[in-house]
Order: structure tokens, then sequence, then C-alpha cells
């Protein structure tokens, strides 16, 4: 027998695994007050791959649905097995945990500038790209200035609720749970999640991925179009998205100590995940 006759696939278990720890990271980044499941989709190399199969469901369905099946997998398990340890984790150690997370940000940032600039960039590019960093900040600065408002529990609160989670995937830096936190629904959400309460989950997932298809053609068209355009906004809204939750009051050399530690081993993390991802292209699945 031939090579040229052995059929090779393509996707190997260690790529399989690595998509459904990056699903597992995008569903916490979810469910997370102060993150955003769109950015970490982004970082970890998600994001534009899901908008062009979603703007275009029928090219390649197959294929892309075996693809998504582990990171669909891994964000179900970030958001149920998870709710209750990041309400905790969040609850008790607010700053630890989310210097951990900026360090997955941080790790995958020089992977993210590589993808960039794929298709050439100008350096408008990089005007734009400070311009928008400097936009989300101040944003989202202003959005935890916001005095929270709050909403009865029905099916349409949840299907409210859906739609922003959805939204915070078609649109990076918009951290859905912040939202949910303004309008009471937050703690509400995360107890029914962590219950199983399909009263709950049922309209939020509805909610959720009729938000997502209704703009992912949208989204799959401007990255077509206007690639470079596209990734150094989003790029932007990482960077400030990133700066705005760099969490203030830290002091105290042991407090100082473990929050550096949990930075340079979140990035650590995210930057074998990025050359793991290099090495296990997505680009050759979907």
């Amino acid at each position: 027998m031939t090579n040229e006759t052995i059929a090779r696939p393509k996707t190997t278990l260690a790529d399989w695994i690595l998509r459904l720890l990056k699903g597992i990271l995008v569903g916490i980044g979810f469910i997370t007050p102060g993150l955003s499941g769109g950015v970490l989709a982004v970082v970890f190399g998600i994001y534009e791959p899901l908008m062009r199969w979603l703007g275009n469901l029928r090219e390649k369905f197959l294929k892309n649905l075996l693809y998504f099946i582990p990171v669909g997998i891994g964000g179900i398990l970030g958001v149920l097995a998870f709710s209750v340890v990041v309400e905790w984790a969040f609850g008790h150690y607010p700053a630890q945990f989310t210097w951990l997370f900026i360090g997955f940000i941080a790790g995958t940032f020089p992977s993210l500038l590589k993808t960039s600039g794929k298709e050439g960039r100008k350096s408008w590019h990089w005007v734009l790209l400070g311009l928008i960093a400097l936009g989300t900040l101040f944003l989202m600065r202003w959005l935890q200035t916001i005095r929270s408002v709050h909403m009865t529990q029905n099916l349409g609160s949840w299907l409210l609720s859906g739609a922003m989670i959805g939204l915070g995937v078609v649109v990076p830096g918009m951290s859905p749970s912040n939202f949910l936190i303004y309008l009471g629904l937050y703690e509400p959400m995360a107890s029914g999640i962590s219950r199983l309460d399909f009263g709950v989950i049922i309209p939020l997932v509805v909610g959720g991925a009729a938000c997502v298809l209704l703009f992912a053609k949208l989204v799959a068209w401007l990255f077509k179009k206007y690639y470079a355009l596209m990734y150094h906004i989003i790029l932007g809204i990482v960077i400030g998205s990133t700066l705005a939750i760099i969490p203030s009051g830290v002091s105290g050399l042991g407090m100082i100590a473990v929050c550096a530690l949990l930075f340079l081993a979140g990035g650590l993390v995210s930057f074998l995940l990025a050359k793991l991802d290099e090495k296990y292209s997505r680009n050759d699945e979907v």
C-alpha cells in the first residue's frame, strides 16, 4: 500500500482536546462578570471561523459541525460545571482570578496580532486599533457606574438574557454578565443554571442562538470584505476590555505576588495553547 492510498485524518485527539479546552474557557468567560466570552473566542481563534460558518451554514456543514462539536461541548461544560465554581471564586478571590484571566488573554496576544496582519495592514490600522481600545476602555468604565435595576424573572427576561449572551459572542468585548448584573438577573440566572432549571436554560439557549444566527452573516461578510479592518477593531476591543477589568486595590506583597504568579500561569498556558493551535492549524479544518 502506497502513501498516496492512505487517508490520514487531519483531526487528532490532541486537536480535539485543544478545542474542548478552548470551549471551556470561552464558556467560563460568558458567565464571569467583567469577562467576555466573545473576546476569549477571538483570543483562542474560535471567533472568525465560527462567524464564517454560522454566516453560511450550508457550506461544508458536516465538516464544520464536527470541528465545532468539542468547542460546543466545552462551552456547555464551562457554563454548567463551572457556574458554581466561578461564582464562588470571583466572590471570594476576585482580584486573583481576574489576573489569571488577564494572563490568558495576554498569552495569546502575539498569535492574535500575527493573525490580524495575515492579509496585510496599513499605518492607519494601528491608529484605529488605539482609538477603539481607548473608546472601549472608557465605555466599560462608564458602564461600571450605571446603577442596577431589577427586571421580573420570566420567559421574556430569560430570552433577553440569552440574546445578551448571544451579543457577547458576536460583539467581542461585550460582557453579558455585567449587563445581567445591572438588570438583577445574573444571580438568578447562575442559580438556575447550577440547578439545571430548564425554565431558565432553554430560553437562554433560544435567545442566544437566535441572536448569533441573526448577526453572524453580517459579521462573516465584514470579515470577507474588510479582514484587516475588522481584526484591528477587534484587537482594539480586546485591549480596551482587558485594561478595563484590571482590578484596583491590589496591595500587600503577598497579594501582589499571588496575582503576578496567576497572571504568568495564565499567560503561559494560553501561550502554549496558541502554539498548539499553530501546530494543529484550525484553518486547515474549516
